[in-house]
């Protein structure tokens, strides 16, 4: 028969690599295909490699809304409904698991016309239910294993039939309880004896119902050591069937099968005994009149080699991918869709005898002798085998012409908890049995899947274990076998402990540094366990308790902030390498007491060969904004990280630093910067920068690794305002920012550190040399700083000191060094704080041209900031600052990394280890002296791309709203920040002229930064730069997509975060975490750079969803012209519309003045509303202790009281019962009473102690009695 496979549809009714393995054979004939997903699947490759593919939604709702996650594949009338909306719909294949064995749904899809793939309603029926399969088996003359006749009716007949009567004699124990419909090895129970089958018979029953709705059981005799081995079978449903040949599945965990091979490895020790087994399996196929691909599976005892009927599956099973190996040029699913198209084409109503032929299939095919399966599963071997849900951070496979690999993962999966945990099934062919074992270890080793914890290592200790080796492993196999994973796990995480490596990224365009706080404490820990000082590494905040078990000997060291080290309770000593013994516990806790204020911050756990199961991301393993480290968050309870080469040499020893090499951490501390790019009189009058450095700031409470907030004096502005950069005078046109620079928030100094963003509108008063830095990552809330600054010679000496001291520690450990008596870190401590000027270098404007004056600031001892002209928005300027990168690009400069052109300037960013700051300098200088006077005949290639908009979309609505609730609900900018822009820019029109002008030009990339790459996007025509200031505070929370305002610039959020710009819309990211569509890269995950051209086109808010799931699938192409921006182009249009604009900015100030002054206004009433809330707060009435006695509960640091979790009598019931959450670095902070109170009573509270009070670090929160 010649089939038309063109006019077939395809339904694939299931999900995972199981669909896309039906869709690639379909695809292969030219079938058009259709699928399904629920909500956790929608970006499942299966959905993207669909011709068509529809949401499963509820009965209940009328098709509208989506089932759950839990239920949607299950789900019979969903995905019948299916085919009115695919249409045409000729084929269905249910794949394996789900509604595949399921005889109402194959009954219904034919009921509508549909070819079910797979064999009749009554079939899958009869053989569904085990008891009936075993009548059927007899019929057939298969043997079954010794058991009930049928379903049993209680638990004396169950009983009765084991242990016999005088005159039948039972079948003995032991013995299985079976569900009748149960599958997947689930349904199972092992009685051993008479008690035990007692005690389960019931809950089998109720267990039976609950997963199967059937709650009938049978029983069988149980066989400890046996074989499970199952003969592939292909029917035509008219009564002719044949085999493909056997597979051993005995290697099973759970019941559930884990490798799967063929030929057995016991089968070709029994000759003839595979033709018996073969034989039998299709007597039975012939005698049920078996339609399409099955399996009879048989038990195999495996002491005499007698065989037992155990169960059929009347679907394609997981493990067919061995049988096509070892058969070349077999499909099962081919055939499966052939044998569908047959039954409703074909006269017969099935497939012909002579397309089914036993001798085109071998029992034991010469070709690809052997081939072994492996499922690779997220899950825990070490756990129980506890599935571990969570993202793929980096999915690679090995590509060999015996490997095949099953899968539907790619890195930036998302294993839900929702399905099964199968992620791919590594398929190996062999000449032989041992070559394809060893191939299979290969496989193991080199494919490579990172995320949360998997079995290959298991899957490999199986391969390389001798019982598998010799083909003896039973169906008990498992249940004995020792595995004893490389790997650490998280009993509890402690506060922000995170995995970070040094340096971190370097990259720029806004992706974090991350890195260690501390990097010479986390460098010094990792030479004390002989890692390469760069090495992946723990850091974590020293305020709760951190416990870590190792399930295999390790060397660890942990440095930096003091806290309790112990080892299996065992007490030992920071600043040492520590031998951790196989199934040792190591516990890192805090101090206690009034100490902690100089204790440090931040403390470092290294191992030794550190984590290589943490997948490195753009450059790095670091932490950061659900980027890099493991699953890009701090660690929790239950996680497992791989370790590498972790073990002691043999006989080493522990070893400590001598205590003059240690670190002492002040509560005071000095910190040497150097001054720039703005502590000057153009920004911050003398008076103001004399008194920045001789106050002694205090750190705050909201302190993290973004910032470190100061608190302390206000500072004294020479200027009102920040012109066009804002209404405060902190507020500049977005510049680059250095690390560990002063940044001046309104008046909060907030010190940027690791996390913190390398682009922005506000000033940056000094920079902390980088010699210094390692000081940040100590400083706790309640700390004070004394900046001084220094000059750049002197920076260099203070990094000098930093890598002596590193050297010492490398020595020591080596035991090349003497005892140190000076520690290298104490050297140069009393600098004098003298004034430098931060300006570098100036070049004049050129009078009669259009020039610009050029400042070159000085920002930190590795990045100067290059200003241009006066501090306007100026297309030109912008065009000179990229004529001056290319043209110091050109000179190819050593040493320089990166540039962050944004507004009116660029920030050079560069390694003094390799050019000096004067040498860059004269390279800078040179290279703006280079360029022509005047930009007007430049051209820049770039292009024109096309994004969707949704204008005051509910998004951000809600986002506003959430801000009206949470934070201040009386602002200028509410409740509508587009009707804000519109009064603020002094249009008659309202809220819909200030949209209609928003999409009314395109818009010019003017720089890539602050966060994950945000661009920054100024209009080309002038008549439409609407102004607008920032929110204050700010939102916590922000869309992904939100596009907004602030100052003359619009951003686009990379991602859900907080954020202050006036939002009216939302479009697609220009940044894709893991890289995916055409115009991403895994290494280049944003999409805009600097004079890209930005065009906006209106789409309604359904439309966004639908382009929203196929943005984050990678199948959204945006639309992408080249383009090229001219200047002298640019200048003639905006010379032709002087007037227009000349008139839309005197209509612009009126409008910015009258709400700037509206705005001081509802500021000063929500600042004095929030003030007389506050002075309303009570303390715990008539709760405080003042007398001194009863035992206290202290705070670990300076943070604010969040919640108080206890009350006057309370019992403390464990160690880690909580009585109050402070709340520090934007984080929750847990107390816990201690093991140590435990069964005593809540008698008081310390002074002052209520909800929203400061409190410090040692102060008494809760006292005992």
């Amino acid at each position: 028969m010649s089939v038309e496979f063109s006019k077939h549809k395809l339904l694939v009714a299931n999900r995972g690599e199981i669909a896309v393995r039906i869709l690639r054979t379909a695809k292969a004939l030219g079938i058009s295909t259709v699928t399904i997903y629920t909500p956790a699947d929608a970006l499942a490759p299966h959905v993207s490699l669909a011709d068509q593919s529809y949401p499963l939604l509820s009965p209940e709702s009328n098709f509208t809304e989506p089932l759950p996650d839990s239920s949607g594949y299950l789900s019979i009338p969903s995905i019948l409904s299916i085919f009115k909306l695919a249409q045409n719909v000729t084929l269905l294949h249910p794949g394996y698991g789900f509604l595949s064995e399921n005889a109402d749904f194959a009954k219904a899809v034919r009921d509508v016309g549909v070819s079910f793939l797979g064999p009749s309603e009554e079939v899958v029926r009869i053989m569904g239910l085990k008891h009936e399969a075993r009548v059927k088996a007899e019929e057939a003359g298969v043997p079954v294993v010794p058991g009930s006749e049928g379903l049993l009716q209680d638990v004396e007949e169950a009983v009765g039939l084991v242990v016999g009567t005088a005159s039948v004699k039972g079948i003995g124990w032991p013995v299985m309880l079976k569900s009748t419909a149960g599958g997947g090895g689930m349904g199972l129970v092992v009685c051993n004896d008479e008690k035990e089958l007692r005690e389960r018979f019931v809950s089998t029953q109720g267990r039976a119902e609950t997963l199967f709705k059937h709650s009938g059981v049978f029983l069988e005799r149980y066989f400890p050591a046996a074989r499970h081995i199952e003969i592939q079978v292909f029917g035509n449903g008219l009564g002719h069937a044949i085999h493909m040949g056997e597979r051993e599945c005995s290697v099973q965990r759970r019941h559930q099968k884990v490798i799967e091979e063929t030929p057995s490895p016991f089968l070709e020790r029994y000759p003839g005994l595979r033709e018996k087994m073969c034989d039998a399996a299709v007597r039975l196929c012939e005698l049920i009149k078996y339609g399409s691909a099955g399996t009879v599976e048989f038990l195999v005892d495996d002491t005499s080699g007698e065989f037992y009927f155990l169960e059929m599956n009347t679907r394609l099973q997981v493990e067919h991918p061995i049988t096509e190996a070892t058969h070349p040029g077999l499909d099962l699913v081919e055939l499966m869709i052939l044998q569908g198209i047959a039954e409703r084409d074909d006269p017969l109503h099935g497939l012909h005898p002579d397309q089914l032929v036993q001798s085109h299939y071998p029992p034991s095919p010469r070709e690809n002798h052997h081939a072994i399966e492996a499922r690779v599963y997220c899950e825990n071997p070490a756990a129980g085998f506890k599935p571990c849900p969570g993202v793929l951070q980096y999915v690679e496979f090995e590509k060999r012409e015996w490997l095949r690999v099953d899968h539907w993962i790619s890195t930036g999966t998302n294993i839900t908890p929702f399905f099964d945990p199968l992620a791919c099934k590594l398929v190996v062919t062999g000449s032989s049995r041992a070559e394809a074992i060893s191939r299979l270890a290969e496989a193991l080793a080199e494919c490579q899947i990172m995320g949360p914890p998997n079995n290959m290592a298991y899957l490999k200790a199986i391969c390389e274990s001798n019982a598998f080796r010799k083909g003896e492993a039973t169906t008990k196999f498992l249940d004995t076998f020792a595995f004893t994973p490389r790997a650490m796990d998280v009993l509890s995480p402690g506060l922000e402990t995170t995995i970070q490596d040094y340096p971190g990224r370097r990259i720029g365009l806004g992706i974090p540094r991350s890195g260690p706080m501390d990097s010479l404490a986390f460098r010094a820990a990792n030479l004390l366990v002989s890692n390469a000082p760069s090495t992946e590494a723990l850091e974590l905040l020293t305020v709760t308790a951190c416990r870590l078990f190792f399930h295999v000997s390790a060397v660890v060291a942990v440095t930096g902030a003091h806290v309790n080290v112990s080892v299996n309770g065992q007490e030992v000593g920071m600043w040492s390498k520590v031998i951790v013994p196989a199934g040792g516990k190591l516990v890192i806790s805090p101090v206690k007491g009034r100490q902690v204020e100089s204790s440090g911050c931040r403390t470092y756990l290294a191992v030794r060969g550190g984590f290589p199961g943490i997948p490195s991301y753009l450059g790095s393993k670091s932490t950061s904004f659900g980027l890099g480290g493991y699953q890009g968050r701090p660690l929790a309870s239950g996680d497992s990280l791989i370790l590498g080469a972790c073990e002691p040499r043999f006989r080493e020893l522990s070893y400590s630093l001598p205590k003059s090499l240690i670190p002492t951490y002040p509560s005071h501390w000095t910190v040497y910067c150097l001054s720039g790019p703005h502590d000057d009189e153009e920004f911050v009058t003398s008076e103001g920068i004399e008194q920045f450095y001789a106050t002694r700031w205090r750190v705050s409470p909201s302190s993290n690794r973004m910032g470190i907030r100061l608190e302390g004096p206000k500072l004294l502005w020479a200027r009102k305002n920040g012109g066009e950069g804002g209404s405060h005078p902190s507020n500049i046109h977005d510049s680059g920012y250095a690390l560990g620079t002063v940044n001046v928030n309104g008046d909060t100094p907030v010190l940027l550190t690791n996390e913190g963003p390398d682009m922005g509108g506000y000033v940056c008063f000094c920079t902390v040399a980088t010699g210094e830095l390692w000081k940040l990552g100590q400083l706790r809330a309640g700390n004070t700083i004394h900046f001084k600054r220094v000059s750049f010679k002197q920076s260099m000496l203070l990094n000098g000191r930093c890598s002596r001291w590193l050297d010492s520690v490398a020595d020591h450990v080596s035991g090349s060094s003497p005892d140190v008596m000076l520690n290298p870190l104490f050297e140069f401590e009393n600098m004098m704080d003298e004034s430098h000027n931060p300006k570098l270098h100036t070049i004049p404007a050129k009078e009669g041209t259009e020039r610009p004056r050029v400042v070159f600031r000085q920002a930190g001892d590795s990045s100067i900031l290059v200003e241009y002209g006066a501090a306007l928005l100026d297309f030109n300027l912008r065009a000179r600052i990229h004529a001056f990168e290319l043209a110091v690009q050109m000179r190819g400069v050593e040493g320089i990394w990166s540039f962050g052109p944004c507004i009116r300037s660029t920030m050079c960013r560069y390694d003094p280890s390799v050019i000096s700051q004067a040498e860059l300098l004269q390279n800078l200088v040179d290279a703006e002296n280079s360029l022509p006077d005047s930009m007007k005949d430049m051209e820049f290639p770039g292009r024109r791309i096309t994004f969707p908009i949704v204008l005051d979309d509910r998004w951000n609505r809600e986002a506003v709203q959430r801000y009206m609730r949470s934070i201040r609900d009386k602002a200028v900018y509410l409740p509508s920040n587009i009707e804000y822009l519109a009064n603020n820019n002094g249009l008659d029109g309202g809220a819909e002229e200030a949209l209609k002008l928003l999409i009314s030009s395109d818009w010019l990339v003017f720089g890539v930064g602050f966060y994950l790459a945000c661009p920054f996007l100024v209009p080309v025509d002038p008549r439409c730069r609407l102004v607008g200031q920032k929110m204050n505070p700010s939102r916590t929370y922000t869309p992904r997509g939100a596009i907004g305002i602030a100052g003359l610039v619009t951003a686009i959020y990379p991602i859900e975060s907080p954020g202050g710009y006036q939002l009216y819309g939302r479009t697609l990211p220009a940044w894709e975490t893991w890289g995916k569509g055409k115009d991403f890269e895994p290494s280049r995950p944003w999409l805009l750079q600097p004079f890209d051209q930005v065009a906006f086109e209106p789409i309604l808010e359904g439309s966004y969803d639908e382009l929203e799931k196929q943005f984050d699938a990678g199948r959204y192409e945006f639309k992408i012209e080249p383009a090229t921006f001219s200047i002298a182009s640019y200048n003639e249009f905006v010379e032709s519309i002087a007037h227009e604009v000349a008139d839309f900015k005197a209509r612009q100030e009126r409008g910015v003045s009258s709400q700037e002054a509206l705005e001081s206004e509802l500021l000063k009433e929500w600042e004095a509303e929030k003030l007389q809330a506050a002075s309303k707060e009570e303390l715990v009435d008539g709760n405080e202790v003042t007398d001194g006695s009863g035992e206290a509960i202290t705070s670990s640091l300076t943070a604010s009281i969040w919640k108080i979790k206890c009350k006057l009598g309370d019992v403390i019931e464990s160690g880690e019962h909580v009585v109050v959450i402070l709340e520090a670095m934007k984080t929750e902070i847990n107390i816990e009473a201690g093991e140590e109170n435990v069964g005593k009573k809540i008698k008081g509270f310390g002074q002052g102690v209520r909800e929203g009070a400061l409190i410090s670090a040692g102060d008494i929160l809760v006292v005992l009695e």
